[in-house]
């Protein structure tokens, strides 16, 4: 006997793969434990029973007829009966093995086919809808698929973060307006699978004290947060695997038509022989020298029971058949390739759930027909707002309040600021600490800030440096008359958030970006009228040209920085609508001559021209129309000589020409009254004029890496003097007369061709150990008494 649990290896399946049969499949697999256990049965009987029993014929050979068994056929109950009474009681002089062998030999030779095999048959076709039915379940190209999708839902399923998402969401749907009085919401009213159905009526009153997030939303702690992040970045990954083919829906319609052809096959050749399938079986076999007959008359034992049991299977052939027909009317009606989420998305209010395709798509169609509840559960994990929204819990739970008060710090302008760099997020933590005075955001994505923002009654000062940022409006209102400097960095100026431009208490503005290719030349900007009070403005990109809209801002800036990162800077007409402007940076904008422009601006005090490339500057002598200009800034530039036009700049007091290629300086350089500081550094002079004796005001010089071999003792008359910087020239003695500069409180000789430092050194009062920068042999060469004198604190 067979046990029917030896055929469990064919159909076992993991429990949880239950989920992507729908209910035909189940049914289905019914249907084949029936058909098994039929054709079970019939093959034990088959093997534990006599299968066929004969009897030798005694009519006379010249009078058998074709079938020796047909007078014993039914014509009727009394002519049966007396046919049995009349053979009855005749010997046949056969022992058993003659019966034996003539129920084996006419059980082979005269039993059709189909009625000896019709139990096998019964079980190898069983078999075979089987593996179709579960195939797809055990080939490796569709397994892992399927296990990995099963094993990704079943998480999704189970997360909390599942449930608290779907609650967040529909407490937000089902959050009505309010008008400042009591109402009553009945919670039947809502749609089908809506949170709150089945609910008793609430009744809400006083509504401004009602909170944001329903108050029955489960709080998850920090590793059930970390689960959920992993499961978002799995779904993820196995979306993009899963939808790049469609192996899962190849494979199963595959499998589905052949069990559709076998169906047929199976139907059509069972009803043909199924009459086959006779309770009299006539023998003739040649066996008359054996037992001295040749035909026989054979009782198939089985046949009644046979018939039956085919009939029955025949019905559950057809039952079975029937389901695998509608399972594919419905694999061919239905774009099953395709899944959308738009109920889901109606539903929970998560808009931004994506459709998906392919393999990925079909699974979803069998889990609905499982329980439609998988689908939507899962879908809280495509969707990159409840991705955002589970972010921002994981960063709140590792940014707390007490962690971001540690990493306050006091700025360059004496601001307390917090400075967050490359977070996943903005951590709602922030908004607690209401002494920040500024925000430094940097390479943090999709910031949107909360309505917690309304909290920072002092920030002053916001950096937002590749950190794009939406602000709802009132919060825009909040900080329209608060902010008083703010910093945007991106990759193009057109990223730069509108909102910015509507800050109107606005002190400082600087945006650094990039104009695309196209709009580069034009440099247009966004309005700046609305900043009634903007007094800095700073940017940093490729403009072609000054931007027009610099010029609504014209009344009241006073300083203006535009670095070009070498780009040209061709049209600056427009700076000479800026009356009132005190400070000009145009750093690396490619300039090869001083802007015209520049020298109409009346009220300048400061003038910076780094990193262009400047030649010659014998416009200098028009400098002498900004009669406010005190710090020239020529430093880093190819300029080779200083025409002797400077000595019209005698209210000068702060001159850069660092970084340059000056070989020698103009005498009327020492006209100079004014001046205060005076730098020369990297440059390749190889001598001074003594005229810089006159220069009286002078406080800061610096010569370092020259080629300067002497220096002249007028020099040394400038008694104001602080600062020399004489570092890494080639100077091979310092004058005595060094002495003469008591104000002296920082001197640089280090890299020179010195032998020893004058003793007179020791005269220079404010002269310590500290503020020395030489060689520790020059420094160790000193009498003990100056050495000790400039030890002394």
């Amino acid at each position: 006997m067979i046990p029917v649990a030896e055929f469990k290896q064919f159909t076992e399946q993991q429990p949880a793969f239950k989920v992507l049969k729908p209910w035909w499949d189940v049914l289905a697999e019914y249907l084949t434990v029936a058909m098994l256990m039929i054709g079970v049965f019939g093959c034990t009987l088959q093997v534990t029973q006599d299968k066929i029993i004969c009897l030798p014929s005694h009519e006379p050979r010249e009078n058998l007829s074709e079938a020796p068994c047909q007078q014993l056929l039914p014509r009727g109950v009394s002519e049966q009966m007396g046919d049995l009474r009349e053979v009855s009681g005749l010997k046949n002089n056969l022992d058993l093995q003659q019966y034996s062998f003539i129920n084996q030999l006419c059980y082979e030779t005269a039993l059709h086919w189909y009625a000896k095999y019709f139990p096998y048959l019964v079980v190898i076709h069983t078999l075979i809808f089987m593996v179709c039915t579960s195939f797809w379940f055990k080939f490796p190209g569709t397994s892992s698929k399927i296990e990995h999708f099963i094993s990704i839902l079943g998480k999704c399923f189970d997360s909390p973060w599942t449930t608290r998402a779907l609650s967040e969401v529909s407490g937000e749907n089902h959050k009505g307006p309010t008008a400042g009085r009591a109402m009553v919401t009945v919670a039947a009213a809502a749609g089908p699978g809506k949170a709150g159905e089945g609910e008793k009526e609430k009744v809400l009153v006083e509504p401004e004290k009602v909170v944001t997030e329903p108050p029955a939303v489960t709080l998850l702690d920090k590793k059930e947060g970390e689960q959920a992040k992993a499961l978002f970045e799995k779904v993820k990954k196995f979306r993009v695997h899963v939808e790049e083919g469609d192996i899962l829906y190849t494979m199963y319609i595959r499998q589905m038509v052949l069990k559709v052809c076998k169906f047929f096959a199976i139907l059509v050749y069972n009803l043909v022989y199924v009459e086959k399938i006779s309770f009299l079986v006539a023998c003739r076999v040649e066996t008359s020298e054996v037992t001295g007959y040749a035909s026989f008359c054979c009782n198939h034992t089985k046949a009644h029971l046979f018939s039956k049991l085919a009939f029955c299977y025949i019905s559950f052939v057809c039952v079975y058949g029937i389901t695998c027909l509608y399972t594919l009317y419905w694999l061919f009606h239905r774009p099953l390739k395709e899944y959308s989420f738009r109920s889901v998305r109606e539903e929970t209010g998560m808009g931004d759930i994506p459709d998906v395709k392919n393999d990925f798509a079909f699974m979803l169609h069998l889990i609905d027909q499982y329980d439609s509840l998988y689908s939507k559960r899962f879908a809280v994990f495509l969707s990159e707002v409840s991705e955002s929204r589970l972010k921002q819990l994981n960063l709140n739970h590792e940014w707390t309040a007490e962690k971001l008060r540690q990493k306050l710090q006091r700025n360059a302008r004496g601001r307390l600021e917090l400075a967050l760099c490359m977070l996943p997020g903005l951590p709602d933590t922030v908004f607690e600490l209401s002494e920040l005075e500024a925000l430094r955001l940097e390479a943090i994505c999709d910031i949107t800030f909360p309505p917690g923002l309304l909290q920072l009654v002092h920030l002053q000062e916001l950096s937002l440096l590749h950190s794009p940022a939406r602000l709802p409006f009132s919060s825009q209102v909040f900080l329209r008359d608060r902010l008083k400097v703010i910093r945007v960095k991106c990759e193009e100026l057109r990223e730069v958030p509108l909102w910015v431009f509507g800050l109107r208490g606005l002190d400082e503005l600087h945006l650094e970006g990039l104009f695309p290719p196209e709009l580069a030349r034009a440099a247009t900007l966004e309005s700046l009228r609305e900043l009634k009070q903007l007094k800095v403005l700073s940017l940093r990109s490729n403009a072609g040209k000054v931007p027009a809209s610099v010029t609504d801002v014209a009344g009241h800036l006073q300083r203006l920085s535009l670095h070009n990162d070498g780009a040209r800077l061709l049209a600056l007409n427009s700076l000479k609508k800026l009356a009132v402007l005190r400070e000009l940076e145009l750093v690396a904008c490619g300039l090869e001559r001083i802007p015209h422009a520049v020298f109409s601006l009346g009220a300048l005090q400061e003038l910076d021209l780094k990193d262009n490339h400047l030649r010659s500057i014998e416009e200098i002598l028009s400098f002498q129309h900004c009669r406010k200009l005190v710090t020239l800034r020529l430093w880093h530039n190819q300029i080779a000589y200083v025409p002797e036009h400077v000595r019209k700049l005698r209210g000068l007091e702060q001159l850069y020409l660092n970084h340059n290629k000056l070989e020698t300086l103009p005498p009327q350089l020492g006209m100079c009254s004014g001046l205060r500081l005076l730098d020369v550094s990297h440059n390749g002079l190889r001598s001074l004029p003594a005229e810089l004796g006159l220069l009286q005001n002078l406080q800061h010089l610096a010569l370092s890496y020259n080629a300067l071999e002497f220096l002249p003792d007028e020099l040394f008359s400038c008694r104001k003097l602080r600062t020399l910087l004489l570092g890494y020239n080639h100077l091979r003695q310092l004058s005595p007369q060094v002495g003469a500069l008591r104000a002296l409180s920082r001197l640089e000789l280090k890299g020179n061709r010195l032998e020893a430092l004058p003793e007179e050194l020791g005269h220079c009062g404010g002269l310590k150990k500290a503020g020395i920068l030489v060689e520790d042999t020059l420094y160790e060469g000193l009498p003990a008494e100056v050495r000790d004198r400039m030890e002394v604190e």
